[in-house]
This record gives C-alpha cells, sequence and structure tokens, in this order.
C-alpha cells in the first residue's frame, strides 16, 4: 500500500505516548515538509504540557493546535485538552467541543477520519500506545481512502490495546516499531 505524496501526518497515542513520541518527532529534522498533527489523551482538567515538552526535544515547531489555523510543514499541532482536532479541506485546522469519542475529547478517531475526508490518499495515520481502542476505526477509514496506515508493534508497545485494536480493524496498516515508524515518516518526506 503506497499512497502518493503525502501531505499530511496524523498521530494517536494515549498510556505510554511521551516515551513513544519522544522516539519518533525529535528524529525528524526541522525542514520536515510535513504537518503533523497529534492526539494525545489527557484529562480535560489538566494543562497542555507536550507542547513545551516537545518543543525542548525536536527540532521542529511544536505547539497547540489553535482553531482556524493552517497547518503548515514542519510544526507538530497538539490537540488541546478537552477539545476534537479536526484537519479541514482547505489544510486548516478546527476545534471542536462535540461529545467524547470512545470516552475521549481529543478522539483519535475524530483527527483521523477528518484527515481521511480531507486528504484521501495523501494522509500517513499513525496508531501508537495505548490503552483503549480509539484510532481503529480512524485508521481504518485513512487506508480505505487510500493512505498510509502505520501501526506501532504491540509487542514493544507500552500499553498494546490501541495498537493492537488497529491493527485488527486495518489488517492492511504496516506494523513497525517506533524506530521504524520515523525511518518510514523520513523516506515518505523525500518523495
Amino acid at each position: 500500500m503506497t499512497a502518493g505524496a503525502a501531505r499530511i501526518v496524523v498521530i494517536g497515542a494515549s498510556a505510554g505516548a511521551i516515551q513513544a513520541l519522544s522516539q519518533i518527532l525529535p528524529a525528524l529534522p526541522a525542514d520536515f515538509p510535513l504537518p503533523i498533527l497529534v492526539v494525545v489523551h489527557v484529562p480535560a482538567d489538566r494543562s497542555n504540557f507536550l507542547a513545551p515538552l516537545f518543543q525542548d526535544k525536536c527540532q521542529l515547531t511544536v505547539r497547540e493546535a489553535e482553531d482556524k489555523e493552517p497547518a503548515l510543514g514542519g510544526t507538530v499541532y497538539f490537540a488541546p485538552p478537552d477539545y476534537h482536532l479536526l484537519l479541514e479541506a482547505d489544510g486548516s485546522l478546527s476545534l471542536s467541543s462535540d461529545e467524547p469519542v470512545q470516552h475521549s475529547r481529543p478522539s483519535v478517531d475524530v483527527l483521523f477520519e477528518s484527515a481521511a475526508d480531507a486528504f484521501g490518499a495523501d494522509v500517513i495515520g499513525i496508531v501508537l500506545t495505548g490503552a483503549n481502542a480509539d484510532g481503529a476505526a480512524g485508521l481504518r477509514a485513512i487506508a480505505a481512502a487510500g493512505g498510509n496506515a502505520l501501526v506501532e508493534d504491540p509487542r514493544s508497545a507500552f500499553a498494546d490495546a490501541m495498537p493492537d485494536a488497529a491493527r485488527k480493524a486495518c489488517p492492511s496498516a504496516r506494523i513497525l516499531p517506533l524506530d521504524g515508524i520515523a525511518q518510514f515518516l523520513l523516506e515518505n518526506a523525500q518523495r
């Protein structure tokens, strides 16, 4: 399953997310050409510490997503706590306070399904470690639209429920270790 040139990367993670993302995002150079949208399940009452944490680790620009801003290459956008993050057809971001999905707001499925609708085959979707099934339906939507579907190897994930559910929902997904996911992104960005 090889899509055309990707235009966006979407990543979903939950339990163990910091460790997993710490092996992927810092491996990407400052001139990485694609926007990266990330949903991590953060409780609604917590401030978003993810953007400042990863800005210190990464060459990329890292920020919390804001409603209606354009998704720019070389930038990582984290969903704010208690808001769904969506991608619009014009490449802008939108935030929603709609009901939780899979008991989560932000929801990986909401981001992934909006990306599949907006950019179809030009999406790279990645499901990482986590303790529920969020992301499985969304990854299936990305694959059905012709995009690239990647799943962290459940055997090495901190919490295997999310990657295992994604693997089962999307049998065509590539199952890769974290360093393999980073390598895939680097290779795809050079096309």
